[in-house]
């Protein structure tokens, strides 16, 4: 399979603290990784610096074949191949489920609004919104917010979707549907990095999981052999202390 994404060397301090360590992965396409860890290890500010939301301050970024971090490169435009859903969803109160996911079209695609329309309403239908398209997020739930989310991601067709802990700011009834969303995408293919503490999402869906501590990645591995590994004891110290 050919790497959509790859990340080499990659170093990122904030106020003299150290938090990636030179850090080296690698995503195929069609591949869906999990990024997991205790907090603080580094896995959001790696997931951050692989669409440049934070520039590193050494190493490289390659997407689909192209050296994003070279000075010159249009990272706006880079950024457009790249599906990026957040902890608080970002969606826009003041505009409709509709206009949400076709805002980004219409602005940066340069799509028709009829188009746009089209697209959005068959996204969110994907997402089991379809009869919300007209409703403002203040009126959603926390999981509706964040499929809405998802469709708006989608809606720019992207090489890879970026998850930053796409739950965590959810009450737990609301995660699995979320986590539905997120299987249909692995299970249709999707180029996936995912940074989760959602373990039974990592064990079913992931092809890989990366194992995030201190700033480096410390174990990786299928999930099946991952899970089963005993040998690593940080990953075990970690496995023993959450669910999966």
């Amino acid at each position: 399979m050919s790497i959509v994404l790859e990340a080499r060397g990659i170093r990122k301090s904030f106020a003299g603290h150290e938090v990636l360590k030179g850090i080296d992965l690698s995503i195929a396409r069609g591949e869906v990784v999990a990024i997991i860890g205790p907090s603080g290890s580094g896995k959001s500010t790696l997931l951050r610096c692989l669409n440049l939301l934070e520039r590193p301050d050494a190493g490289e970024v390659r997407f689909e074949g192209q050296a994003i971090t070279d000075p010159g490169v249009d990272v706006n435009r880079v950024r457009m191949r790249m599906g990026m859903v957040f902890q608080l969803f970002n969606l826009f109160p003041h505009l409709t489920v509709l206009h949400n996911v076709t805002l980004a079209q219409e602005k940066v695609l340069r799509t028709s609004r009829a188009e746009a329309e089209e697209r959005a309403r068959a996204l969110l239908a994907k997402v089991g919104l379809a009869a919300k398209e007209h409703a403002y997020p203040n009126s959603l739930s926390g999981g509706q917010k964040q499929r809405v989310a998802i469709a708006r991601a989608l809606a720019m067709k992207p090489a890879v979707m970026l998850f930053d802990e796409p739950t965590s700011a959810l009450d737990p009834e609301m995660v699995q549907e979320v986590l539905v969303t997120m299987d249909e995408l692995a299970e249709e293919g999707m180029t996936m990095a995912v940074v989760t503490h959602e373990m039974g999402f990592a064990r079913r869906a992931a092809d890989r999981i990366v194992f995030v501590d201190d700033g480096l990645i410390v174990a990786e591995a299928a999930p099946a052999a991952f899970f089963a590994d005993q040998s690593n004891a940080r990953v075990r110290r970690f496995l023993e202390r959450i669910p999966t």
